[in-house]
């Protein structure tokens, strides 16, 4: 059994026949799409996407900087003159 991450589900088939629709009714929440009982996709709203996507890219950044901490033994320092 598949897990649902979503309260709100739908068929592809009722997708193709109202999108507008699922999407109104949802009321801004995820929508899981449904194929044979399986779920296939997910409609996110536009603004959980681009909210997702930069915690997404911060976490990445933070990961970087967690990396590069190890690598502040060999730094050497340097004056912005000199660069």
């Amino acid at each position: 059994m598949n897990t649902l991450l979503s309260t709100f589900s739908a068929s592809v088939s009722e997708l193709k026949k109202n999108p507008s629709r699922l999407i109104e009714q949802s009321d801004g929440e995820p929508i899981v799409i449904l194929n044979h009982n399986k779920p296939t996709a997910y409609l996110v709203p536009a603004k959980q996407y681009e909210q997702m996507m930069e915690q997404l890219d911060d976490l990445s950044l933070a990961q970087t900087i967690k990396e590069r901490e190890g690598e502040k033994p060999r730094a050497k320092e340097v004056s912005l003159d000199e660069l």
